[in-house]
């Protein structure tokens, strides 16, 4: 090889190996007699005699124990007689210990032709152990699954081991003296040998490397992992370059598939945290569908089936039937045009029972088309100008998962793949049909609550006045809002009591839903029912105190007040509620002192009463805590807005009151009942 080369002058002289200096190979040379002729300095420092101290002694007498003489003998007149001998013997040290030394032995002849013996020793126990580390290089190299190359200098193969054979699909002797790239064209070429040169200039290995490629025994790409080692002499010279490869491909697959299985499991968890955060049917698919496609997808739509919209009995779909979906959420993961060709929020599609969104439904099972053509495109777009868009958005891969909660099917999940090349897979699938059953529990628990407060709001508006009726001497503006969350127990009264005499009422029953409602229709009725014996405002809290008594766990604040213009008063008494506003003419405003009393419901406490007087262009304002309450304020700033805003408030109490909402409760938290009353000059 090359790399033996001593100089380029001299082509034909090469640098000695290390072997031989290994072993210390040493030479002795007896004549006819058996007399030592010549001494090298190796066998010196095998024996330890000097020269002077050895020629032309009698090799027997000298080196050897007299016991082992007359083998010696024996053994010297064969060679002598032109017999070779190789083997052990045992020889005494200079200081009187007997050394096996391992020979090989032959005549020579001088130009009288008398006979010597030349004998070549080393120490027999460096021999066995130089032979125990060869027969266990080899058979490392030879048996182990780790393909193993040698390389001289010049890039060229010396040597593999089966294990590489095997991995090359090419047997030894056709790479023997050729290159890798000759051999293993396929394979990142350039980087293998950048490697294997910056080993053989500095001397530093390089560990696993790692190299993506495919060799003659392969049919796609495999991954490998490569450390290089410089191999140098006992000198140091650099004999050239050895190359460990392991075929690392399962592992790789292995660790990818630990990695999806992770990311699967943080994409879970993700949709945990941010999918479901309201009861709101459209905010829970936009959720699902902004989770998939950071996710999972290049584009996403939720839909669902009419009948989830519509509050009622989910109907199936089965047979030859169409059905019916109403979109709730598309998203995409990037701007495309692509999210045109999905069907508009909140319309109403018809699909026919061939196509893929109606088989995904009436199936109750999802449908992955890994590679999407022509034809499956026309089966999944709602038209043939959206399967042009998909196309040319580059959508390749569908897959559709049914929306099931309950054992009800509620609509699908839809995905593509457009700009990622990967095509849907089985643990896609099982992924996306993961996500879907979590967020189908949360888009039924947003219908079922949907539902709920659509009764319980149908219910509360039916329990209020359409619009207060006109009173004598004064303005009136009413407003509720519901809680954009659960409908609660809020309302308000204006109850004619006779000449000049008019009783407001605002209250607010604790809890939410139905029986807030309910309740709240029951305390609206009995509270009609008490002000037309015109009680005073102290005593008819007290009855309506012991009626929510007796409704169970019923607990409500109100505030109840008489306007009597004859005199110019309002008699006010509450029970554990906000105190009004009372406005004048004049722009001033403050809130009346009420006595607080306790929320009816409790019992045992009489309430008090407060008369103020309400002079000709006085305003009164009546509400309930979610006027004035915000989560994170003190309710005392929301008080002292309120104030501020009656104290310039114009001549239309019904421009009034939407600018009281919107200023302070534009998107409320709890139900709002507010109640405005002006008396006239």
């Amino acid at each position: 090889m090359n790399g033996y080369a001593t100089s380029d002058r001299d082509a034909v002289t090469a640098a000695p190996g290390g072997l031989l200096d290994l072993l210390k190979v040493a030479a002795v040379v007896l004549d006819a007699g058996g007399h030592i002729a010549l001494w090298s300095p190796e066998i010196e420092q095998l024996l330890g005699y000097t020269p002077a101290e050895a020629l032309r002694q009698r090799a027997d007498t000298l080196l050897v124990a007299p016991e082992n003489r007359t083998r010696g003998r024996e053994l010297f007149a064969q060679v002598r007689s032109g017999a070779r001998w190789a083997g052990v013997f045992p020889l005494r040290h200079k200081d009187g210990t007997d050394r096996a030394v391992e020979f090989r032995t032959m005549r020579l002849l001088d130009p009288e032709g008398q006979p010597h013996l030349l004998g070549l020793a080393t120490d027999a126990t460096t021999v066995r152990n130089v032979e125990r580390d060869l027969a266990l290089s080899h058979s490392l190299v030879n048996q182990t699954p780790l393909g193993i190359a040698v390389f001289d200098n010049d890039l060229r193969w010396v040597g593999v081991n089966p294990a590489l054979e095997r991995m090359n699909g090419v047997p030894e002797e056709a790479v023997l003296g050729r290159r890798v790239g000759e051999v293993l064209p396929d394979l990142d070429v350039a980087t293998i040998e950048a490697r294997m040169r910056h080993v053989l200039e500095t001397g530093r290995p390089l560990l696993d490397q790692q190299t993506i490629g495919r060799t003659a025994a392969d049919v796609q790409d495999r991954a490998y992992s490569e450390s290089y080692h410089r191999i140098e002499d006992t000198d140091g010279r650099v004999l050239g370059l050895a190359m460990a490869v392991l075929d690392v491909t399962e592992r790789q697959q292995a660790a990818a598939e630990v990695a999806q299985a992770r990311q699967h499991l943080s994409v879970i968890a993700d949709a945990g945290v941010r999918i479901g955060t309201t009861l709101d049917l459209q905010q829970t698919a936009r959720e699902l569908a902004d989770v998939v496609v950071s996710q999972l997808a290049d584009l996403a739509a939720v839909d669902v089936l009419e009948s989830v919209v519509a509050h009622g009995t989910i109907a199936p779909v089965s047979g030859g039937a169409p059905a019916e979906f109403r979109a709730l959420a598309v998203a995409a993961g990037y701007p495309t045009d692509a999210i045109h060709a999905a069907d508009p929020v909140g319309e109403l599609a018809t699909y026919g029972s061939s196509r893929i969104i109606t088989q995904c439904v009436r199936s109750a099972r999802p449908v992955l088309v890994e590679r999407v053509d022509a034809k499956m495109m026309r089966r999944i777009a709602r038209d043939a100008r959206a399967a042009q868009t998909l196309h040319e958005a580059g959508a390749h891969s569908y897959l559709a998962v049914p929306l099931m909660a309950r054992g009800k099917v509620l609509g699908t999940l839809t995905l593509y793949r457009t700009v990622d090349e990967r095509a849907f897979d089985d643990r896609d699938r099982v992924l996306a049909s993961e996500l879907a059953a979590r967020a189908a529990i949360c888009i039924d628990n947003a219908r079922l609550y949907g539902r709920e407060r659509g009764t319980a709001l149908t219910l509360q508006r039916s329990l209020l006045p359409a619009a207060p009726a006109e009173q004598e001497g004064l303005d009136i503006a009413a407003r509720y809002r519901p809680a954009l969350s659960e409908v609660g127990g809020d309302w308000y009264d204006v109850l004619p009591l006779g000449p000049g005499r008019t009783a407001l009422v605002v209250g607010d029953v604790m809890g939410k839903g139905v029986q807030a409602a309910a309740i709240m229709g029951q305390l609206s009725t009995a509270t009609r029912a008490l002000a037309r014996l015109d009680l005073p405002p102290a005593e008819l809290l007290r009855h309506l105190d012991d009626i929510a008594g007796s409704l169970g766990d019923a607990i409500a604040t109100c505030v109840y007040a008489v306007c009597d213009l004859r005199r110019g008063t309002c008699a006010l008494s509450s029970a554990g509620h906000l105190p009004p506003v009372l406005a004048g003419a004049d722009g001033s405003a403050k809130l009346v002192d009420v006595p607080g009393g306790v929320p009816l419901g409790v019992g045992g406490v009489e309430f008090g009463t407060v008369e103020v007087d309400l002079p000709p262009g006085s305003l009164l304002a009546l509400y309930t805590d979610g006027l004035v309450e915000k989560r994170g304020e003190p309710i005392d700033t929301g008080l002292s807005t309120l104030t501020h805003l009656l104290q310039n408030a114009g001549p239309s109490l019904q421009r009034t009151s939407d600018s009281l909402l919107s200023a302070l409760s534009p998107e409320p938290d709890d139900d709002v009942a507010l109640l405005l009353v002006r008396t006239r000059a």
